[in-house]
């Protein structure tokens, strides 16, 4: 009976990733044209107007009873590295939008960085938002889910600190817990016994130590060594000579961007000549990883790129820049409302019980579904860093087992 099911559920993820495909593609055939103005009327005598009573005038969005009202909160104004982000995904929400010809959801943006996102998602809440997408900053979606909370409107959050997930906010950023399991499975399949870990000192680094020693003892592993090191040039360096001690090491996660791994990689090698460097979800965020010859022969875990590809030449036809990787985010996560809106009735409170179907959601970055801790579990691969290329060695599954 459970093989049965997961027949179905893997079916399911199947029908949609293959729908999805097949959408990306004839958007990149032809492109999107916005619907033209009506034509203007003849002229003709100009009819008096009448009288306008002001205070009838309904404030916020325009009255819409035809469409189900999204927010979208992300940072869109001023100085911070977050706002190219922030509107790379207001960008991808658009696009999605278009791709799917959906005429039944509305989203609209609320800026973050005027005011916070505390006050973006009461003006959300005030206009009649019945889903919240976003914020992008764990501290940002930590103000806004108990405003969303109150009003009982579900928050698909961007972040990936799965502390800020429960009580109907929703984390759909790439949880570390899931990479670091997923790369670790793979290396203990191919012999890997003996673990090292390299964490930063910082919440990241400390739930990436929590996941990492999890993730050994349940492929069962032996982890060796487990350093911690500052946010210091020379910090990382001092922490592989502490390592050093335990040599050998089969495997070394660096939990941590792919500059800090190829300073760290050549400095392992002396001490362990064939260890394996194991990295996160983080490097498949990163432009120019495959180009860090220190990091040749690594391995890492992430959500796939396959059909991400498609959609960043399609992005790039349209804004006429390249999409920031975590772009991604914004789009699924409206293919995921528009998928629910099939059987949400419009002025309806969003179902949120629909974000937890068992067979999950197909989207940009492969299969993903809600568990009951309003995670995003996802279908991760693993991917290898060789001779400045990325190449994947162990595909993302299809859907999920049960």
């Amino acid at each position: 009976m459970a093989d049965a099911r997961a027949t179905r559920q893997r079916g399911s993820i199947i029908t949609r990733a293959a729908a999805l495909a097949m959408a990306l593609a004839l958007a990149a055939c032809s492109a999107v044209v916005p619907r033209a103005p009506a034509p203007a009327p003849a002229a003709g005598p100009v009819p008096t107007a009448p009288r306008v009573d002001d205070t009838a005038v309904a404030q916020g969005l325009p009255q819409d009873a035809s469409r189900h009202r999204v927010a979208l909160l992300v940072p869109l104004t001023g100085r911070d590295a977050s706002v190219g982000l922030g509107r790379s995904i207001a960008d991808a929400t658009q696009l999605a939008l278009l791709d799917t010809r959906n005429q039944q959801v509305r989203v609209t943006n609320y800026d973050t960085a005027a005011g916070g996102a505390a006050a973006a998602a009461r003006r959300a809440v005030a206009d009649g938002a019945q889903l919240i997408l976003g914020p992008l900053l764990a501290d940002d979606a930590r103000a806004v889910a108990p405003i969303a909370k109150a009003a009982k409107v579900p928050v698909l959050a961007f972040s990936n600190d799965v502390g800020v997930a429960g009580n109907g906010t929703y984390i759909l950023g790439y949880a570390p817990q899931q990479a670091i399991d997923r790369v670790v499975r793979y290396a203990q399949g191919r012999g890997v016994t003996t673990f090292g870990g390299l964490v930063p000192n910082a919440l990241y680094g400390t739930r990436a130590s929590t996941a990492f020693l999890r993730a050994v003892e349940q492929a069962g592993g032996r982890v060796v060594s487990l350093q911690t090191y500052d946010r210091a040039p020379t910090a990382i360096a001092a922490a592989v000579t502490r390592m050093a001690k335990d040599a050998p090491y089969g495997a070394v996660l660096v939990a941590d961007g792919g500059a800090q791994a190829a300073v760290a990689a050549p400095l392992l090698r002396r001490s362990s000549p064939s260890v394996q460097i194991l990295g996160t979800e983080f490097w498949n965020t990163e432009n120019g990883l495959a180009a860090r010859a220190a990091l040749s022969g690594a391995w890492f875990a992430s959500v796939s790129d396959t059909l991400y590809r498609q959609y960043a030449a399609k992005y790039r036809a349209r804004f006429g820049n390249d999409p920031y990787r975590l772009s991604s985010l914004g789009y699924d996560s409206v293919l995921l409302v528009v998928r629910i809106a099939r059987d949400w009735r419009v002025g309806t409170p969003f179902p949120e019980a629909r974000l937890r179907d068992a067979d999950g959601f197909a989207g940009i970055d492969g299969a993903f579904r809600f568990g009951r801790d309003g995670v995003a579990e996802r279908a991760l691969e693993v991917q290898e860093i060789r001779n400045g290329t990325i190449v994947t060695v162990s595909p993302a599954p299809s859907g999920f087992g049960g």
